[in-house]
């Protein structure tokens, strides 16, 4: 009598959906969706139409109301019924994703597992209110962190010593914790007149807000706009760059500056040889 054959286990993929916006996700992350089996999704954050790609038949399903175990059991489940499973979470899966809680399981079950990265609410609200993280003899830095609540941060990570830097920061699942953030900054050192930068549901269609303020105002500014929720905060000494008289431009592209591909047409000037 033969041995039974092994039974075949599907790929779980951690899909980064993006932001908000459907054509937002990537093609690879697209193209899983189109030929998935079974879609697990973050429902109280993921935009619900990047699903409309799903093939018919395919088993969809919100993962709002449950718990990691939970999601665990239902992705190891559906795998063992198709070849292709997909975890859809907000932004990228290894930014706040709980990827690796759920990835744990998943490794103890022998079910392989691949992640595709997608556009994080970060660079959605960067994009949004048309700035940028660096500029050049201003910051060159980005610190993606959050504000202390019920998960605390470990040792070296407060936002006071991470703002020390005065670099570009990307608070993340801060919105409601925004008096802390101004605590923070200000013990850091930042003035209450630094500009501020809060983008609510980042390029989702309709609902995107972009609000702009200072330290010492954003808070009440996020008031008044009843936004209490899915808001990335921004603070950064290049905001409101578009609109300063001069900038210090970028070498790669200075006529002066020689690389691989094009040679210097003007001489590099007497600060820039010195």
């Amino acid at each position: 009598m033969g041995l039974a054959p092994a039974m075949t286990v599907g790929t779980v993929w951690f899909v980064g959906a993006g932001p908000g916006d459907p054509e937002l996700i990537t093609v690879k992350g697209r193209s899983l969706i189109e030929r998935a089996g079974a879609i697990l999704f973050a429902g109280s954050l993921v935009n619900e139409a990047v699903t409309r790609w799903a093939p018919p038949g395919c088993t969809i399903a919100d993962s709002k109301d449950m718990t990691l175990e939970q999601m665990a059991a239902w992705l190891i489940a559906q795998a063992q019924q198709h070849a292709v499973v997909i975890r859809l979470q907000t932004g990228d899966p290894a930014l706040y994703g709980a990827l690796i809680e759920v990835v744990q399981p998943l490794d103890a079950a022998g079910v392989p597992v691949r992640v595709v990265p997608g556009v994080s609410s970060a660079m959605a609200s960067a994009a949004a209110a048309v700035e940028s993280f660096t500029l050049p003899e201003v910051t060159q830095s980005v610190i993606f962190t959050r504000v202390e609540g019920r998960t605390p941060m470990p040792e070296g990570e407060s936002l006071a010593e991470l703002a020390r830097h005065h670099c570009t920061l990307c608070i993340f699942l801060s919105i409601t914790l925004l008096h802390k953030v101004q605590e923070q900054l200000r013990a850091a050192g930042w003035v209450d007149d630094a500009p501020m930068l809060v983008v609510h549901k980042a390029s989702w269609p309709g609902e995107e807000l972009i609000i702009r303020g200072t330290l010492a105002d954003i808070r009440q500014r996020c008031r008044d706009a009843k936004v209490v929720s899915q808001a990335m905060v921004i603070a950064s000494p290049n905001l409101g760059a578009r609109h300063w008289p001069t900038l210090a431009k970028s070498k790669l592209y200075d006529a002066s500056f020689t690389h691989r591909f094009r040679k210097a047409s003007v001489p590099a000037s007497p600060t820039e040889t010195s």
